[in-house]
């Protein structure tokens, strides 16, 4: 089915948003949402798969180069920057994550940074702000063509499909692009877009955001040579519709006629305190609700636990009963249930292979069982997760969290994202380089251009591990 305008509209959209519609709430989500993904891509550079990205690309060279986070001495052709730093951004699985179900900003920041960074005429804070919420709003209006969106992913995964999407709106738009020529850019993206869910809880997920940002980026540049796609792409069921059983777009609302309104001002972002799927946050808060449970009566002893209830929603890629790699126990309700139990925390350290294989986690995961209770719906807006666990003597304790802290719902304070970044971009880069991070993300919106960002990005603190 052909419906007329819709891409038209799109590409109308971008070109024509400006920065003063930029309102004082979105100004603030989103540079949370750029902080937020600094910090977890800092950290990332730390990973097997991020590393492994890295020495790939420095195969490939080019007169214009753009920073790699992290790294003092290493930089990249924009598309190959911008590739490696999407890597690191979701390696972790610690990047923001939305309503309906993706992780908008990794797909967005790295190939925004990287353009940035070798285009003649620098841009201006402002101009990189107003770009990046470009790409997160399209988006938001993509997710929302399907009710199938809504839900947690059955087939593919979200930012492979959307976020290459946002990301040539947002490259397009920094780069200038009139009105065809956006629209154009997301036809050409469209043809690089999609990844199986298949690959999820393997070291090839954190490449869906990777590849996402760098064929977006990638699409937009081709387009500005000249290159054109299907100027319906997204009016078309054998368009951008394949991927949605129930597939049904609506236009951009025109930017000055006074209909428009940004997704990021309605529907706010997740940010994680663990590095794991958004579906373990309620499990393992659950968790460690019900062992505080026990610990009001008694001491918690894990040798006295016989059963272990979860009641999560249903899902198959985050129900890994006995992961044996980071990415699997970062997609497993059962561990990280497990985990929290055990030591009372979830932490970064909880996914090394040390902890994953500990004598004492093996024999909790084996009293697990899952229940998939049908009040409890594969959606991140409405899902819960309760944890009941029974004891020697015939005790049974049980607690349910239906927002976890970091959620939309009850989001993260100031103080504790700023606190999460520096505990992330310390593990990398010297505190001057981490405090300039944080005071230039605050004020981009007044900065002339991003020099001073890309100077602290580079900041790396060289007496720490690799």
């Amino acid at each position: 089915m052909l419906r007329k305008g819709i891409t038209e509209s799109f590409g109308v959209g971008i070109h024509a948003l400006n920065s003063a519609q930029l309102t004082d709430g979105v100004i603030k989500r989103s540079k949370r949402m750029m902080l937020d993904t600094l910090g977890v891509g800092l950290i990332g550079t730390r990973t097997s798969v991020f590393n492994k990205a890295l020495t790939y690309s420095q195969l490939f060279s080019s007169e214009e180069k753009s920073c790699i986070w992290g790294k003092s001495k290493i930089s990249l052709p924009a598309h190959y920057a911008a590739f490696v730093n999407g890597i690191a951004v979701h390696s972790m699985d610690f990047d923001d994550t939305w309503h309906p179900a993706t992780h908008p900003s990794g797909a967005v920041l790295p190939a925004l940074l990287a353009l940035a960074e070798t285009m003649p005429q620098k841009p201006s804070g402002l101009e990189l702000l107003l770009a990046f919420n470009v790409g997160i709003e399209v988006q938001g209006r993509l997710l929302r063509f399907s009710r199938e969106a809504q839900n947690i992913p059955e087939r593919f995964h979200p930012p492979s499909v959307v976020g290459v999407m946002g990301s040539a709106a947002a490259a397009a738009k920094l780069l200038g692009l009139s009105a065809l020529q956006c629209s154009h850019a997301l036809a050409v993206a469209a043809s690089s877009a999609g990844a199986p869910l298949a690959n999820t809880a393997t070291q090839t997920k954190p490449l869906h955001i990777g590849n996402a940002t760098r064929r977006g980026l990638e699409a937009a540049q081709l387009v500005q040579l000249g290159l054109k796609g299907n100027p319906a792409i997204l009016d078309m069921d054998c368009g951008f519709g394949i991927y949605y059983r129930d597939y049904d777009p609506s236009v951009m609302p025109g930017c000055g006629d006074g209909g428009f309104e940004w997704s990021l001002e309605k529907q706010d972002v997740a940010f994680k305190r663990i590095p794991a799927h958004l579906g373990m946050h309620w499990v393992a808060d659950a968790a460690l609700a019900a062992r505080a449970k026990i610990e009001e009566v008694r001491s918690f002893e894990p040798s006295e636990i016989i059963s272990i209830t979860l009641r999560v929603p249903p899902s198959k890629y985050i129900n890994c009963a006995l992961p044996t790699s980071q990415h699997q126990a970062r997609h497993s309700f059962q561990f990280n249930a497990c985990s929290a139990l055990l030591d009372n925390k979830v932490t970064v350290d909880s996914f090394s292979k040390t902890q994953i294989n500990r004598k004492a986690l093996k024999e909790l995961l084996s009293k697990v069982k899952i229940e998939t209770p049908a009040d409890n719906k594969p959606s991140f807006e409405n899902m819960y997760s309760e944890v009941e666990l029974q004891t020697n003597d015939g005790q049974r304790y049980a607690a349910k969290c239906n927002t976890f802290y970091g959620h939309w719902r009850k989001p993260l304070s100031h103080e504790d994202l700023i606190e999460k970044f520096k505990s992330n971009a310390s593990a990398v880069l010297t505190s001057e380089g981490v405090e300039g991070i944080i005071d230039m993300i605050e004020n981009i919106e007044n900065e002339r251009d991003c020099a001073s960002l890309y100077s602290c990005l580079k900041m790396a603190n060289l007496s720490h591990k690799v």
